[in-house]
């Protein structure tokens, strides 16, 4: 009797083969960017024929589709391992920047310029779901009392992407700021718009940070 959770010999193949795959197109994003990705240079890279691969990753959009799975996924489980840790809002913005760090293609793919063409279905926002609302209970924790602002106003009318309705506006919004601020300071860092300017730019994001806690 076969047990269901067991793979074939087929099936590890296939995975084995699907992670390889997936690794040959991190070095080419690396490369030359998402937008170059080519399925016919992983093929040779791996070994195989443009035709085979397809077996694997029915198209470029669907290869892409993993690589932002697994990106998203990624920090996800970054984030909740620092969470479960005890972590407080300065602990996930330190844990963002440590992983944005360790791979910043896997950053930039997620976070950066979207690849022309290429329309990521449903399930990646619900991961990007997932991190957003880590961040809004991190961010309903202390602070100072805010002082309501036109965008609190608008976000009132303007709220059914956070999941518990009955988070207060002002607290969407410092989400909102922390999230937007500090994504702005690690891509500027990652994409090298620092170079040359003789300041350290994890100071600047310590800073922006201590900002965003402290107002």
């Amino acid at each position: 009797m076969t047990n269901p959770g067991v793979k074939t010999p087929r099936e590890r193949y296939r995975v084995q083969m699907q992670a390889e795959i997936k690794q040959c197109a991190w070095q080419q994003i690396a490369t030359a960017g998402a937008s170059a990705l080519s399925l016919n240079a992983i093929a040779k890279q791996v070994g195989m024929s443009g035709p085979a691969l397809y077996r694997y990753f029915a198209s470029r959009d669907e290869l892409i589709t993993e690589l932002i799975r697994d990106a998203y996924r990624s920090l996800a489980d970054t984030l909740r391992a620092a969470r479960e840790s005890g972590a407080d809002l300065t602990g996930l913005a330190y844990a963002l920047r440590k992983w944005a760090l360790a791979d910043p293609q896997r950053y930039f793919l997620i976070y950066g310029t979207p690849v022309p063409g290429y329309h990521a279905p449903d399930d990646t926002t619900e991961i990007s779901n997932e991190i957003l609302t880590m961040l809004i209970e991190a961010c309903s924790v202390g602070g100072a009392d805010p002082q309501v602002t036109p965008f609190d106003t608008h976000l009132e009318h303007h709220r059914r992407w956070a999941d518990d309705r009955s988070v207060p506006t002002t607290t969407l919004h410092r989400a909102m700021s922390f999230w937007t601020r500090l994504h702005g300071v690690l891509s500027l860092e990652l994409a090298g718009h620092f170079t040359g300017m003789e300041f350290d730019p994890a100071l600047l994001f310590a800073d922006e940070l201590n900002t965003l806690i402290t107002h």
